[in-house]
């Protein structure tokens, strides 16, 4: 089955609670990662609650990945969505389960994009000719 991008929803149990409070450790991580599977980084916004917990997000051009933590429990909710096939999402997984010192994080990975009634591999970037195709496509899909 051919998709535009995978998504991964990793849950971080047993993590370190001090690296989970601090905006900027979060950020610094998720950066670290980002970099680590070679990813594109567009911009960040990283959020520090009050009492504790932090929600951020890494946008790439490759689309995100994103955070909130729960130092309280010891937990952390992590998204990685990647477009194409030439990143690794697994391997920024790995950096930021173990920099959190979660042992065993548990991941769900999804297919996003996948396109009706598309044949063969999806490119996530079209070139002009197929961009025209495609909107034809489209609209011969509203009219039935």
């Amino acid at each position: 089955m051919q998709a535009l991008g995978k998504h991964l929803l990793v849950e971080l149990h047993g993590c370190n609670p001090e690296s989970l409070k601090k905006a900027e450790v979060v950020k610094d991580i998720l950066v670290s990662a980002a970099n680590a599977c070679k990813a594109t980084i567009v911009d960040t916004s990283f959020h520090e609650f009050n009492p504790f917990g932090v929600s951020g997000v890494v946008v790439i051009a490759e689309s995100h990945i994103s955070i909130h933590t729960w130092p309280e429990y010891r937990y952390a909710a992590v998204d990685i969505f990647t477009c194409g096939d030439v990143l690794k999402p697994e391997v920024a997984v790995d950096y930021i389960a173990a920099r959190f010192r979660c042992k065993k994080p548990s991941v769900v990975e999804m297919r996003r994009g996948i396109i009706p009634g598309h044949v063969g591999k999806l490119m996530h970037k079209l070139s002009p000719s197929m961009e025209k195709a495609v909107d034809a496509d489209q609209e011969l899909s509203l009219v039935h």
